[in-house]
């Protein structure tokens, strides 16, 4: 690694610049030759260009050979994708398809709890007998502790005590 530092820093800094270009081959004619001039004079520019390339030959030989995918690559990837967003899709569908069914499990069992309710009310209503009402004649001390009807209580006391008489006589 310090070698590598050594070779960058020793390059003359305004043909460093070109010096990846110029192993690509990708300089013009006149900056291509005023580099190969500079490198001939230059030794350090010249280790410099070795070393570059070099690597770039290492790149190319490590690099794949085919760098574009294929043309079935994206229908492969694509299908991929939907196979798993389905096993995802499923996956989280069967735990909420459960609540669901449990769900109207539960809806139906009311249901018909309901109905048989509604069929035992109309079932009994046929056979009850009428409400019955007791009545006795009113005595004279029934008024005795009652409050007046026609005017409301005017204090808390008074409507504890007209609750409270509301019921003493019916035991």
């Amino acid at each position: 690694m310090a070698d590598d530092m050594t070779l960058a820093s020793t390059a003359c800094s305004q043909f460093e610049a070109l010096l990846e270009d110029y192993v690509e081959s990708g300089l013009d004619t006149a900056d291509a030759k005023r580099s190969e001039v500079h490198m001939r004079e230059c030794g350090a520019c010249r280790e410099a260009f070795e070393g570059a390339r070099m690597s770039a030959q290492l790149f190319r030989a490590a690099a794949p050979a085919g760098m574009a995918p294929d043309p079935g690559f994206s229908r492969m990837v694509m299908a991929r994708i939907r196979v798993v967003e389905s096993e995802l899709s499923a996956e989280s569908a069967g735990f909420w398809q459960s609540l669901v069914t449990l769900g109207w499990r539960f809806a139906a069992t009311a249901a018909l709890a309901l109905v048989a309710l509604v069929a035992y009310d109309a079932g009994s209503a046929r056979h009850a007998q009428p409400n019955q009402v007791a009545i006795r004649p009113m005595q004279a001390t029934d008024f005795l502790f009652a409050s007046d009807p026609a005017q409301p209580p005017a204090n808390r006391d008074e409507v504890l005590i007209m609750v409270a008489e509301t019921g003493h006589g019916t035991n």
